[in-house]
């Protein structure tokens, strides 16, 4: 099966963050994807997940800018 990747695009403290999430092989009980591996401004962010609705990324990165990047994956995911 061919992965689709998911448009990200928002601003965070007026820089314009653009980039994609492609969701993994392993899923939920109720079929949404496990994680996403989120590429920003052409640079790997880390791999986001969502847990019991609470976000979750594997690498250190500022609170405010992931979840930013948190609220936007939602956001288009749920399209």
């Amino acid at each position: 099966m061919e992965k689709t990747s998911i448009p990200l695009e928002f601003e965070y403290e007026h820089i314009r963050y653009k980039g994609w999430a492609t969701p993994s092989d392993k899923h939920h009980p109720d079929g949404k994807p496990a994680s996403y591996h989120v590429v920003l401004n052409g640079v790997f962010f880390g791999n986001l997940s969502l847990n019991q609705g609470t976000w979750h990324i594997d690498e250190q990165r500022p609170d405010d800018l992931f979840l930013a990047t948190a609220e936007c994956l939602a956001k288009v995911a749920a399209r």
